[in-house]
């Protein structure tokens, strides 16, 4: 199975690591990535989008089709923001995209990157919690091939890349500290590409993959070389 994928948010420090892992991978064949702003980052398999308006997709709903793979890390942080405007970048901007790529791609995989702590029940105290939750249980709804939730916790960098976080980044010589004592809430950021990879073409047991899960499904297969 070769891979063609759609991946949003590779101007912050998820979607770029996941836009790398997917560029030196044998199985993926191309990648599509629709971005606000240049991802600066050239490549024989990567064709690059400049869209403004996540939230309107017909100036370019026609190169859309023919992806068998959507990887989402798209988000923006709720630290400051009203419950309404956050619901609005965050549910109503994923479910749009997604379900015009559902109905584009019925046999695509759609990835989305939510994060730990997400409330399922969507009726907890914590704001961005039930708002990630609603948006992971409505994308389950999707008839995708397949709809993974990813809630990574914290994310170990990977090495060379443009966007890391500075927090990430002064925090990293802790990862093996953090990794031997909360290992449910710490993954590696390759991890979070492999397993999006093999989950796209193996499938997974679970449909919403906590850290562990993560690290398990990344294992699935060899790391590219």
């Amino acid at each position: 199975m070769k891979i063609k994928a759609i991946i949003t948010g590779v101007t912050g420090m998820v979607g770029e690591g996941v836009l790398h892992q997917c560029l030196r991978h044998p199985d993926v064949e191309s990648v599509l990535v629709i971005n606000r702003r240049p991802c600066e980052v050239q490549h024989e398999k990567l064709t690059e989008i400049l869209h403004k308006d996540f939230h309107d997709l017909s100036s370019i709903e026609s190169r859309l089709s023919g992806y068998n793979a959507c990887y989402f890390c798209l988000g923006v942080s709720s630290v400051g923001m009203k419950e309404a405007d956050y619901y609005h970048l965050t549910y109503n901007l994923t479910m749009h995209m997604a379900e015009t790529l559902a109905r584009l791609n019925p046999g695509m995989t759609f990835c989305y990157v939510s994060g730990a702590g997400t409330d399922s029940s969507e009726q907890g105290r914590s704001m961005w919690a039930r708002v990630k939750g609603k948006t992971e249980n409505d994308l389950q709804k999707l008839p995708f091939k397949g709809a993974y939730m990813f809630r990574p916790g914290y994310i170990h960098p990977m090495e060379g890349m443009k966007n890391t976080l500075s927090a990430y980044k002064f925090l990293g010589f802790l990862y093996p500290f953090f990794r031997a004592l909360f290992p449910k809430y710490v993954v590696k950021l390759e991890e979070v590409g492999m397993a999006m990879i093999n989950v796209t073409e193996k499938g997974f047991s679970k449909s919403v993959l906590e850290c562990s899960d993560i690290a398990e499904a990344a294992a699935l297969a060899p790391r590219p070389s």
